[in-house]
C-alpha cells in the first residue's frame, strides 16, 4: 500500500502538537506495525481510532482488525504474532482485566507485541479517569510494564518497547502505561523523528518468523500442548522470570541506543531528581511522580533536602536502582500509590514492594506509605509539598500524621471518610 506522506515529511524530525492517545498510534505507525486488533473502550479509543485513520489512508501498511471484544483483541494477536508478525494494540480498565486470560497466553508463548494502556479507575462505580489500578492488577502475567509521564515519552517508549521485547534475549511482551484523560486527551507537542532514522534504530523482525515460535503451514507444530507434573511447567515458568530479569540490561542498552540516535535520555529503569543529597525522598510513578519535580524545587529554594525518585519500569522491578537509593543517606522515605491493593500490608502494590525490598536491605529508614489520585481525584503541587514537609517531620521527630487520612499505616490522600 502506498504511502500518501509527503517524502519531505518522512525525511525530517517533525514536532507535532498532539495528545497522549494520539502519540501512541503515531509510536505504532512509525514502528511499523503490520497488524492492529482494535475495540473501543475510553479512554484509549482515539488510539485504535488513529491508526485506522493512518490504515484507511495509506500511511501505516498494516492488517487491522475489528473484533467483538478486548478478550478477542488479544487472542487475534496471539495468532498474528506467531507468525512473526509485529502487532499492537492499545486498551484501558476493564478491556485490560476482560483479556487476562490471553496476557498469560501472550507472555508464555514468549511474543513481543507492544500494547499501550490508557489507565483508569476500575468500576464499580464507574471511573474512567486516571488511575493505575488496572495495570497494578496484572502486574505479575509475565509483561514487561513501564510507565510513561510525558506525551513524547509515551511516542519513544513503543520504539524502545518493540526493539526490548523482540530482542533474542528478552522475547517477552511489553506494556506502555500512562494516565486517562490526564495525559491520553491533554495535547503536547511530540518531536517525530525522520522515519530513516527510526528504522536504523528499530529493525523488521526477522522474515522468517521468532525463532522459537513461529506458525508456517510448510512446518506444522504443536503449541500449548498439555504437561504432565513432572514435565517442563515449571521450568517454562522460570524461564520467563529469568528473561525478565536479564532484561534490565537490554532496556538499559536500548536507553543508551536511543540517546545516541536521537538525542533523548530516559536514564533507566528509574530516574533520581535531587536525590544525590536528599534526606527525604518521594518513591513514585507515572505523570504525577513528574509533577513532583515542581515540588521539589520549590522545596529546595527553601533549603529543604527532597528529592525524587521516579519509577519507569515496575516490571522488571529495579531492586539495584532501590538498593542504591537506600544505601545514599536517606533518612525518611514516602511512597505514593496512584492504585490499590485491598487488604495486603499498605493497601498500595509497589509501596509494600518497595517496604519489602527495604527490609531485607537492613537499613533502618523511616517510610510513609500514600495513596492518592485514585479515580482521577486532584493531587495538587500544594499537596505534593505538604507530603514532603510530612516526612520532614517524620524524619525529624518521628511523627506519623494524626489525621483522618492516616490509616493502617498509610496515609489516603483526601480521603473523606476515616475509619
Amino acid at each position: 500500500m502506498m504511502s500518501k506522506i509527503k517524502k519531505t515529511e518522512m525525511d525530517k524530525e517533525q514536532t507535532i502538537i498532539m495528545s497522549g492517545n494520539y502519540a501512541s498510534a503515531w509510536g505504532a505507525k512509525c514502528s511499523r506495525v503490520k497488524v492492529v486488533s482494535a475495540y473501543p473502550i475510553t479512554p484509549q479509543t482515539t488510539v485504535v481510532e488513529k491508526l485506522a485513520d493512518f490504515v484507511e489512508g495509506g500511511e501505516l501498511d498494516a492488517r487491522y482488525i475489528k473484533v467483538e471484544s478486548e478478550h478477542s483483541v488479544m487472542a487475534s494477536l496471539v495468532g498474528s504474532s506467531m507468525t512473526g508478525a509485529r502487532s499492537f494494540t492499545a486498551t484501558s480498565g476493564q478491556g485490560l482485566l476482560y483479556m487476562t486470560e490471553m496476557l498469560h497466553w501472550v507472555s508464555s508463548s514468549r511474543l513481543p507485541i507492544v500494547t499501550t494502556i490508557a489507565s483508569r479507575g476500575i468500576a464499580p462505580p464507574w471511573n474512567i479517569w486516571a488511575e493505575y489500578t488496572d495495570i497494578l492488577s496484572v502486574r505479575d502475567c509475565g509483561w514487561i510494564i513501564q510507565f510513561a509521564s510525558t506525551h513524547q515519552e509515551i511516542f519513544d517508549s513503543i520504539l524502545m518497547g518493540y526493539k526490548i521485547a523482540e530482542n533474542e534475549g528478552v522475547m517477552l511482551p511489553y506494556f506502555i502505561v500512562y494516565g486517562g484523560f490526564t495525559q491520553s486527551h491533554t495535547s503536547k507537542p511530540v518531536r517525530i523523528p525522520p522515519q530513516k532514522d527510526i528504522d536504523s534504530f528499530l529493525p523488521s523482525p526477522p522474515e522468517k518468523g521468532w525463532s522459537h515460535l513461529n506458525l508456517d503451514p510448510e512446518n506444522p507444530i504443536t503449541h500449548g500442548n498439555l504437561l504432565m507434573p513432572q514435565q517442563e511447567y515449571l521450568d517454562f515458568r522460570f524461564l520467563i522470570h529469568d528473561a525478565m530479569m536479564k532484561s534490565k540490561k537490554v532496556i538499559q542498552k536500548t536507553i543508551t541506543e536511543f540517546k545516541k540516535s536521537f538525542k533523548r535520555n530516559y536514564s533507566g529503569l528509574t530516574e533520581n531528581y535531587k536525590c544525590k543529597d536528599a534526606d527525604v525522598v518521594l518513591i513514585s510513578y507515572g505523570a504525577l511522580a513528574e509533577q513532583s519535580k515542581i515540588a521539589v524545587d520549590e522545596l529546595r529554594k527553601q533549603g529543604k533536602k527532597v528529592g525524587l525518585f521516579k519509577l519507569r519500569y515496575i516490571r522488571p522491578f529495579p531492586n539495584e536502582e532501590l538498593e542504591e537509593l537506600f544505601n545514599s543517606g536517606v533518612k525518611a522515605i514516602g511512597i505514593a500509590d496512584q492504585g490499590t491493593a485491598f487488604g495486603n500490608p499498605t493497601g498500595g502494590p509497589i509501596s509494600t514492594e518497595v517496604m519489602s525490598l527495604l527490609r531485607l536491605s537492613g537499613k533502618k529508614i523511616k517510610v510513609l506509605p500514600y495513596v492518592w489520585g485514585l479515580g482521577g481525584r486532584d493531587v495538587t503541587v500544594d499537596e505534593q509539598i505538604h507530603v514532603f514537609n510530612q516526612l520532614i517531620t517524620l524524619k525529624n521527630k518521628n511523627q506519623y500524621p494524626t489525621d483522618d487520612t492516616f490509616q493502617h499505616g498509610t496515609v489516603w490522600m483526601g480521603l473523606k471518610t476515616g475509619v
